[in-house]
């Protein structure tokens, strides 16, 4: 089954703590997901930053909330109990605890109404906040990464051979290949069909080396027969590393032939990767703004 909102993770909660002892967040989260049926792949899927999984999250605010309705609450660092609020409720247990039901504690409405959008009914107000605050976050910075990544690869497609050969070089220096920029700029050169054609060094100590070709495509895909060349020319040059560059898309032979060489090593980058690269890079892109996520440190406010 899919992973559950934090919504539907608050009533199963509540039951787990009915037993009124203190439990872990971990031991929640075990528990739950047992509950659930997760599997393995759905337990370890991580949230876009890779800082945490989707799961552990959705049970950290199912464990907010509820504890700022009143229904639980913090007995030290990573641990909870059932408040006698929270055994009220379970005396007739409601078939669904989730942000409608919890509004009627004054605690919590007067915790998510700064939040509140004023223009949007109850429901499109309920539906948003199904997704925990980080979800939100990282689900907005995807999209504009992604309209981002568009705009960039629209912009490098439309670029000139020359100006294309450059962006290449740079991205290969922002990424530690190549040594200094008058090694790279040596090293490769024009090849006359809108690319470049040549080699760079793999590291500033120049102990190994990369052949390299990009093609400033349209819409052509790269196929299996484009990547047969390339992998003999490798071999022609006695090379056994080689990147692919291409403003297009490659075809699922091409990769497959790659996947299966064992010759040499080629790494295929496609408009796609090739933007998101330019992102990660700094190449092409500059910095607007940059928002700080901080927890509380409960250490701090240990009293010895």
């Amino acid at each position: 089954m899919s992973i559950p909102d934090f919504q539907s993770l608050m009533l199963p909660l509540m039951k787990f703590a009915a037993d009124q002892r203190e439990h872990a967040s971990r031991e929640t989260a075990d528990y739950l997901a047992q509950a659930f049926q997760l599997s393995d792949a759905e337990r370890e899927e991580m949230l876009s930053s890779g800082q945490q999984t989707i799961f552990d999250n959705r049970v950290y605010w199912g464990i907010a909330h509820l504890k700022r309705a009143g229904l639980i609450e913090s007995t030290r660092r990573g641990f909870f109990r059932i408040t006698p609020r929270g055994q009220q409720i379970l005396q007739q247990p409601p078939t669904k605890i989730d942000i409608r039901f919890l509004k009627q504690f004054p605690e919590y409405r007067q915790f998510i109404a700064p939040k509140r959008d004023k223009t949007a009914n109850e429901e499109g107000a309920e539906t948003i906040t199904s997704h925990t605050p980080m979800e939100l976050l990282e689900g907005s910075y995807q999209s504009i990464r992604q309209e981002l990544a568009q705009e960039l690869l629209n912009q490098v497609k439309k670029s000139s051979p020359a100006f294309f050969e450059r962006l290449v070089v740079d991205l290969l220096l922002r990424m530690g290949y190549g040594g200094s920029r008058v090694d790279a700029g040596e090293a490769i050169g024009r090849s006359g069909d809108e690319g470049i054609d040549g080699t760079i060094k793999e590291d500033r100590l120049g102990l190994d080396t990369i052949y390299i070709q990009a093609k400033r495509w349209g819409e052509r895909t790269v196929g299996r027969p484009d990547i047969m060349q390339f992998v003999g020319a490798l071999s022609g040059k006695n090379a056994k590393k080689g990147v692919y560059i291409t403003t297009s898309t490659f075809s699922d032979e091409a990769r497959e032939f790659v996947n299966r060489n064992i010759g040499s090593t080629v790494v295929l980058i496609d408009g796609k990767m090739l933007a998101e690269l330019m992102i990660d890079f700094n190449v092409g892109v500059f910095r607007v703004a940059s928002y700080e996520i901080k927890k509380i440190n409960n250490d701090y406010f240990n009293e010895v």
